[in-house]
């Protein structure tokens, strides 16, 4: 794919481009030294909205360069996790990455930066989504929004189904790698819940239209986005709450096992500290002890102070 494409729509469809027009959109995918270079020489971007754009941690915002014009909107996408920094490869992770828009006046024309490759954009490219003007900024930055979001939702459901998984096998094995596999979820809903709140955020400057136009036929548009945000976020705090309430109820179990297992282990030590009391007694180098001449006794009065420890420790509830 190349790195830099143009894209204009004709007729609602979204068609490739030999090069830049008006009212087209320019996509740039990982670009090199060289890419950077054109951006700033021939469409003369901001530096520091270059920067900004390629900056993989940089989170959600809108910027405005009052001499040029030229706005900014970064947005984070959810992205499935390199297998690499997963916590557990079998788990299904993810992360988010940076989306930049930067609208340029003066050129009359869309760009959009991406460190990574992105299908949202790549279905764009494509002609699969109809009703789709390039040369409407703000409402394809929407359109493309609503796409980003529609995503998150379906990953958050992705979330969910696997916290049932893994809870369901955890109260039949309660093992450490499931709940390993928990925390690599609990990553993925902190990565989604502080990029939705930027998001939402970002969403809001766009509403008021004081960052980039906004016209009468793109109210219903950014509403849905606003509704999708929304429901995303109410989505990522329930299914964090529901989370870490499963991660403590287990960490719970698993204490609780413990204690009572120590518990059952210093019973059987107590136990088992009588013979040993009344074994060293005679093993004593000394004389006078009473009972020597009966060996049998000593073991059995141990026996017998054993059965009784037992009987007491037992219907005292200290077993149970």
């Amino acid at each position: 794919m190349p790195v830099i494409s143009f894209y204009k729509s004709r007729n609602g469809v979204v068609e490739q481009v030999e090069g830049l027009e008006k009212g087209c959109w320019v996509n740039v995918l990982e670009p090199t030294s060289e890419d950077r270079q054109w951006l700033l020489d021939t469409l003369g971007i901001v530096p520091e909205f270059i920067k900004d754009a390629l900056d993989d941690e940089e989170t959600s915002h809108v910027d405005v360069d009052e001499d040029t014009g030229q706005t900014l909107v970064i947005v984070d996408c959810p992205f499935p996790e390199d297998e690499n920094e997963a916590v557990d490869s079998s788990v299904k992770q993810y992360d988010t990455h940076p989306l930049a828009f930067i609208f340029l006046q003066e050129k009359d024309c869309l760009v959009t930066l991406s460190l990574r490759p992105n299908d949202i954009l790549d279905d764009f490219a494509e002609g699969k989504h109809r009703d789709v003007h390039t040369g409407r900024y703000t409402q394809f930055l929407l359109k493309v929004l609503l796409r980003i979001v529609q995503r998150y939702v379906s990953c958050l459901r992705s979330i969910n189904r696997q916290i049932r998984e893994y809870e369901s096998t955890l109260r039949r094995t309660m093992q450490n790698s499931e709940l390993m596999k928990m925390l690599g979820l609990e990553k993925s809903l902190v990565y989604f819940s502080t990029s939705l709140q930027g998001l939402e955020d970002t969403g809001a400057r766009v509403r008021h239209g004081r960052a980039i136009p906004l016209y009468d036929d793109d109210r219903d548009l950014i509403d849905d986005v606003r509704i999708e945000i929304a429901q995303a976020s109410e989505m990522c705090s329930i299914y964090t709450s529901i989370l870490e309430g499963v991660m403590d109820t287990f960490s719970s179990v698993i204490s609780n096992n413990l204690n009572h297992t120590m518990k059952t282990l210093t019973i059987i030590t107590l136990i088992l500290s009588i013979p040993t009391i009344i074994f060293s007694f005679y093993g004593m180098n000394v004389e006078g002890l009473p009972l020597v001449q009966w060996a049998w006794v000593p073991v059995a009065v141990a026996a017998v102070l054993c059965a009784v420890a037992t009987l007491i420790l037992h219907f005292g509830k200290f077993l149970k």
